[in-house]
């Protein structure tokens, strides 16, 4: 059976028309990559660009070129990034982390709204969302409540259960567009609609969709977002977030952060704050200039493949997927932990087994002389296998299922310890 799936594999590598973005990456031949979820690969031209900014621009431009270079960046990248998120330029914000991003927009969205008391969210969410959320009811909301809709699977939520506790006491609804462990993926123009009835304000977190999934801000009405750029859109480790706003809500919300960067005039050093017009009244310190330079390479390469074909590829990678693992993981003892409808699963699937954590363990570390496998595990059984169209290939697929299979049926996972290390 794997020799049919090898066989066609092949096959539709051949035919891939992204196959050759694989080439744009850093990659190692005895290594397979399927964490792009968590952190995306290192873009050759990203080399190439961090190179120049540190031996050209800082090193002999030194301040100077904060003005020939480095005091429009934020905007230039936030250009770009507004084109993946279906947004207009003057709507994003680059700069900060995503956590950070996300109290922002919260704390204007709860102030904007503060006669109503309700926040809803669901507890598929990423728990630094529900953080955020319970630090702000903690010290500044004290009135707030947080509702929280339940999976009935913990795959899915089914908007019409939204419907049931969204009312006209809610404030704000906080969700990620696809969810961390699962992949599903919520319809957003549905989830924006069933809150604007009530005039509640909607929060999405993209960081697992933006550059996997085609995301359309403007046609669906979003009032807010945030989102991270070092997954698909494999701008480095802790490269800096954006933030979107709604144009026209912009002038209504305060950022609860005045700093330098968002002054009107910063360098006219005025002892007085008055916030920028626009988006950039959400801007806070000076701009990370490193890590900032750095997103570029890999946006570059998310626009030049664009989302549709991206999202197509993904589609078909995932459906083969699942296909090799209900015929080569379910037999021993693998479920599938992620919706099998594709309009509601992003381009991660996750599979679940008792030992998913030595399996896992098995898979980046072989003793055998195996290829590399690096998947991610999240608690309390999950394996998540990210895929990254840009690099992934077809017959990748294929080796991984394969040697997961193998792990399983010699019981290789036996042989190594069930402690983790700080990162999974």
């Amino acid at each position: 059976m794997t020799d049919t799936f090898y066989k066609k594999a092949q096959l539709l590598d051949q035919n891939d028309k992204l196959a050759h973005f694989k080439d744009y990456f850093v990659h190692e031949a005895d290594t397979i990559y399927l964490d792009g979820n968590s952190l995306g690969k290192l873009p050759q031209k990203t080399i190439q660009q961090t190179q120049h900014l540190v031996t050209h621009q800082w090193g002999q431009g030194l301040i100077r070129s904060w003005n020939n270079h480095w005091i429009d960046l934020p905007q230039q990248t936030a250009a770009k990034i507004a084109k993946i998120v279906g947004a207009q330029e003057d709507e994003i914000f680059v700069g900060d982390s995503t956590s950070l991003n996300l109290y922002k927009l919260a704390f204007a969205a709860l102030k904007l709204n503060e006669p109503k008391k309700k926040i809803v969210s669901d507890n598929l969410n990423f728990p630094t969302d529900l953080y955020i959320l319970q630090g702000l009811i903690e010290q500044q909301f004290q009135g707030h409540s947080l509702a929280l809709v339940e999976s009935q699977d913990n795959l899915t939520i089914e908007e019409a259960g939204f419907a049931e506790v969204i009312d006209n006491d809610t404030s704000l609804v906080l969700l990620s567009h696809v969810v961390f462990k699962s992949a599903f993926m919520y319809n957003m123009a549905r989830i924006n609609a069933i809150a604007h009835q009530h005039q509640a304000l909607v929060l999405w977190d993209l960081s697992h969709s933006v550059g996997s999934v085609p995301v359309h801000l403007n046609d669906t009405n979003a009032d807010m977002a945030v989102g991270c750029t070092y997954k698909y859109l494999n701008g480095g480790p802790g490269a800096p977030a954006f933030l979107y706003v709604r144009k026209d809500l912009q002038a209504q919300l305060t950022s609860p952060i005045w700093a330098w960067f968002g002054h009107q005039a910063p360098f006219d050093f005025s002892l007085h704050y008055q916030p920028k017009q626009g988006i950039q009244r959400f801007a806070t310190g000076t701009p990370s200039v490193l890590s900032l330079s750095a997103i570029g390479g890999g946006v570059d390469i998310t626009l030049e493949a664009g989302m549709e074909a991206l999202r197509e590829k993904s589609v078909q990678q995932s459906e083969f997927m699942i296909e090799l693992i209900q015929n080569l993981l379910v037999p021993y003892g693998f479920s599938i932990a992620s919706p099998l409808d594709v309009s509601r699963r992003g381009s991660h699937i996750s599979i679940r087994h008792p030992e998913g954590y030595r399996i896992s363990q098995a898979m980046i570390k072989p003793q055998d002389g195996s290829k590399i496998i690096i998947p991610d595990f999240r608690p309390p059984d999950n394996i998540r296998l990210g895929i990254a169209p840009l690099y992934n290939t077809y017959t990748e697929l294929v080796e991984s299922i394969e040697r997961i299979r193998k792990i399983v049926a010699e019981e290789q996972f036996s042989h190594y310890s069930e402690e983790r290390p700080d990162v999974t």
